[in-house]
């Protein structure tokens, strides 16, 4: 049996990484971590935001538009923070790329 290595979002794991310092964890996804290897990432961290943080929101678009260059994310301070969550992403997009990552469990709707 050929084990697949897992990413999920370290806030659903039980780390203390989201914008308000706090965790946001998942108990199935806990479980799981403790049985099988698990990645845990942060793309907010892994784009060198601090946590706690100020929260974020999407201006001109989704997602996909800021990595289409045509929305920005900004945080509720007025700061355009578009970099380091570009950053982060593909950063997140790396490890799981280096890790063979075959199902990744994200966290959504989340302030950042």
């Amino acid at each position: 049996m050929t084990n697949i290595m897992i990413a999920a979002s370290a806030c659903l794991l039980g780390y203390c990484c989201r914008y308000d310092g706090r965790t946001s964890p998942s108990e199935k996804l806990v479980k799981r971590a403790a049985k099988e290897a698990m990645l845990p990432i942060c793309p907010e961290e892994l784009g060198y935001l601090p946590t706690p943080r100020t929260p974020c929101d999407l201006h001109d678009g989704d997602g996909f538009d800021v990595l289409d260059g045509c929305a920005r994310v900004v945080d509720r301070e007025g700061n355009d923070m578009t970099q380091a969550f570009l950053r982060g992403a593909f950063e997140a997009l790396r490890m799981i790329r280096e890790n063979n990552i075959q199902f990744c469990y994200l966290k959504d709707k989340s302030p950042s």
